[in-house]
């Protein structure tokens, strides 16, 4: 019964995640941009731009901007209309949590981990994944996400095996981030 409640709650929290991304998908593409200045014109081919390729995109922008819109419209505008659209919000997680949320964790990697679990990197598998507010990600983290980016691997908190997806990164932030690097913060 327990392994039963154990299959039951990570079926749960999958259909979550796939029901997330769904809803996102009603939601998405340049045409919810709302606005016809050149500043929106602008933004719109540049997201038409971004939407071709799989490479990484930084969204920078004072809060409340819309950089979420942007990212689903990104995504929304991709040749792969229905792939996943994931969402990480970095600055909301501990530094404990956020690298098994992202990355998953195997069994017996951390006192409650009694089942293998999928990260978001994995369920956003041929799709997107969002890392709004990167600014604030742990900085133990950044080689884990640095390898991810440049081969398409990683490997789950406590697992021996790489594990492969193809997915496009879509970070967000609020910081500047060249000021960052200047500051050493």
């Amino acid at each position: 019964i327990i392994e039963f409640r154990n299959i039951l709650t990570r079926f749960m929290q999958e259909r979550r995640h796939l029901k997330q991304s769904i809803l996102a998908q009603r939601e998405k593409g340049a045409e919810k941009l709302v606005g016809e200045s050149e500043v929106m014109k602008r933004l719109r081919q540049e997201i038409a731009t971004a939407a071709e390729v799989k490479a990484p995109v930084l969204i920078t922008g004072e809060t409340g901007t819309g950089k979420e819109l942007v990212a689903r419209a990104i995504c929304g505008d991709s040749s792969g209309r229905g792939e996943v659209f994931a969402k990480v919000d970095c600055g909301t997680l501990s530094a404990s949590i956020i690298e098994s949320e992202l990355f998953g964790h195997e069994r017996g990697a951390f006192t409650d981990a009694r089942r293998d679990k999928k990260g978001l990197v994995e369920i956003a598998d041929g799709g997107t994944l969002f890392l709004d507010e990167i600014g604030t990600l742990p900085v133990e983290l950044q080689p884990k996400l640095l390898r991810l980016i440049e081969e398409g691997t990683f490997r789950r908190v406590g697992g021996l095996r790489d594990i492969n997806v193809s997915i496009r990164i879509i970070a967000a932030t609020n910081k500047n981030l060249e000021e960052e690097v200047k500051n050493k913060n």
